[in-house]
């Protein structure tokens, strides 16, 4: 007889890459001729970068957006040869670095670039750069009046390729597009005036963007959110959006069952006191796996195809839910989805976010790395 042993680690996200492939496909489609750049930071949005850049490069993309050289340097020694644009400013010291690995970064001062080209001078290379332009984020990047200047002083670091300009929309995931519309004319405004230097590459389009605004997506876009088949404008609707397929689902199982009676409190602090006689099943998984606290009392999961209350405070590592509902059908071992689909029933990122008053974007990089990435096509 075939013993079938259950998985060391009873909850684990699932990573389906059947549904990466076709949102790929769709954001290419809204992009046009312009360029896909996947943004893989913070672990591919916790979908697993390895992984997904790996699909990626199997669809023909070839150019990664991360946030730091150290994603960088983790996704190259893995093997997976791209080119790979550093995001967040970096700090002098590691122009080497870069410069060793072809990495592409994002500059916003002079002294990353007389950096960049000592260390392009020391090892006989060159780099290729993207300089940074706030158009209105406010958080890095040169100003537009020193656009001139800056490339000018670029012009005379010999080994330092200006390979493209960016900058980024802070208010493309508000449905009133005035503001990101504006912001946009600008960049263009920015692109004319730089046609004599013949710079290769301008990008500033981010999911929101490339869902609403026609002419954002210029020389390339940067989709993150909704290449994961998140809506980048949470419960609000886009009908732009209504096709993407959420790429991972977060399962558990019941690991325990207790009938309590009228009276019982649950769990830390007692926020939760049972009105009457309840089944309590308890689940292993808790902040520690990256269901937030602040969810607690305020959350559901699916149970049996059925939606069932979260009570008691989550703790680090376990949380009760009301099985009331099942008595009966419910047993120790059966599948619990928190988020994903069962049946009919369906648990969004975007209503987990909601609950939590925060974005979808926090609810899939907050899944912790004990939680196991079982990758599906």
């Amino acid at each position: 007889m075939k013993i079938v042993h259950p998985p060391p680690f009873p909850t684990r996200v699932f990573i389906n890459l059947t549904n990466l492939q076709a949102n790929l496909r769709l954001l290419q489609k809204l992009a046009g001729r312009a360029a896909l750049f996947p943004a893989v930071k913070a672990n591919a949005y916790g979908h697993g970068a390895r992984k997904v850049v790996s699909q990626c490069l199997k669809e023909g993309y070839n150019t990664f957006c991360v946030a730091h050289l150290a994603e960088a340097l983790a996704l190259k020694q893995a093997g997976l040869q791209a080119h790979y644009l550093i995001m967040t400013p970096f700090l002098p010291p590691l122009a080497d670095e870069i410069v060793r690995h072809s990495f592409m970064p994002v500059v916003c001062t002079l002294e990353q670039v007389h950096r960049l080209a000592r260390a392009v001078k020391k090892q006989n290379k060159s780099v290729k750069i993207h300089l940074k332009v706030d158009t209105g984020m406010g958080r890095v990047g040169i100003k537009e009046k020193d656009v001139f200047p800056f490339l000018n002083a670029v012009k005379q670091a010999q080994g330092v390729e200006i390979e493209g300009v960016m900058s980024h929309y802070p208010r493309a995931d508000e449905m009133d597009a005035s503001y990101t519309s504006t912001q946009t004319k600008r960049f263009e405004k920015i692109r004319k005036k730089l046609r004599p230097y013949q710079i290769p590459c301008f990008h500033i389009a981010n999911s929101a963007a490339l869902a609403h605004q026609d002419n954002a997506a210029f020389d390339a876009v940067r989709p993150g959110i909704a290449l994961y088949g998140l809506n980048p404008f949470g419960l609000k609707e886009s009908s732009t959006m209504a096709d993407l397929k959420p790429v991972m689902s977060w399962k558990t199982r019941v690991v325990f069952l207790k009938e309590v009676s009228a009276g019982t409190g649950l769990s830390y602090g007692h926020a939760f006191v049972a009105s009457s006689r309840m089944l309590i099943a308890t689940l292993p998984v808790g902040y520690g796996d990256g269901l937030r606290r602040i969810l607690s009392n305020k959350m559901e999961v699916i149970i049996g195809g059925k939606r069932c209350p979260q009570v008691g405070r989550i703790c680090m590592d376990q949380t009760l839910v009301d099985v009331s509902s099942l008595e009966g059908q419910v047993k120790v071992g059966d599948e619990v989805v928190l988020l994903g689909r069962q049946g009919t029933a369906e648990m969004s990122a975007e209503e987990m976010a909601d609950k939590a008053s925060t974005i979808n974007y926090e609810v899939v990089t907050g899944i912790t790395s004990r939680v196991p990435r079982i990758f599906i096509s």
